[in-house]
């Protein structure tokens, strides 16, 4: 993985600098790119960048401000044409040693805060923060230009015509009592003839 800085991908929290934040920027080789592309299901990947800095808030806790950008492709949800978006989105993580998450006992109400706080592990991958960044900024249904025409043709060649459509069963059930309500009125006036 290419990188400008001399940050790599993976930084052991021991050598963090505690008194200022540490700059990285990210830039996946092709390699890299085409491996992520093949993992999350896209057509096509590129210009992707993870930018940012690693600060120390309090004692022992690193919180991770940066941005995510990258172009990719996907197929369309209803034509499967390939529909290409630029991404462009905060990525925000925040790490706290684990002795700090109390053990909480079974059925105890719990408050959570806003800020998603993971366990400080020994080292932070920062191509597994991008990789989920990315995946979680993907749009979910891609939709390519006419996708709505296409999709409303397609309901309509898959709605059955009217004639073959199913009858009310009320109505069934009124043209069933009205062929017996007949069926009894010509019965008795048989039987008076």
């Amino acid at each position: 993985m290419s990188q400008s800085g001399s940050t790599s991908e993976r930084l052991r929290v021991a050598a963090l600098r505690n008194n200022q934040p540490t700059p990285f920027d990210l830039r996946p080789d092709e390699a890299r790119r085409g491996a992520l592309a093949e993992e999350l299901g896209l057509l096509g990947l590129k210009k992707l960048r993870l930018a940012g800095e690693i600060r120390p808030e309090g004692r022992d806790a690193w919180r991770l401000e940066a941005t995510i950008g990258a172009t990719v492709t996907q197929p369309c949800v209803v034509t499967l044409a390939p529909v290409t978006t630029r991404i462009d989105e905060p990525v925000s993580r925040f790490w706290r040693p684990e002795e700090e998450f109390a053990s909480i006992p079974e059925g105890a109400e719990v408050e959570m805060t806003d800020d998603e706080t993971d366990p400080l592990p020994d080292v932070i991958d920062l191509g597994a923060v991008m990789a989920e960044a990315l995946s979680l900024a993907l749009p979910l249904y891609p939709h390519a230009e006419g996708a709505e025409a296409a999709a409303e043709a397609l309901e309509e060649q898959a709605a059955p015509a009217p004639e073959d459509e199913r009858p009310n069963p009320f109505a069934a059930l009124s043209g069933l009592r009205a062929r017996m309500e007949s069926d009894a009125d010509d019965g008795e006036g048989g039987e008076n003839r």
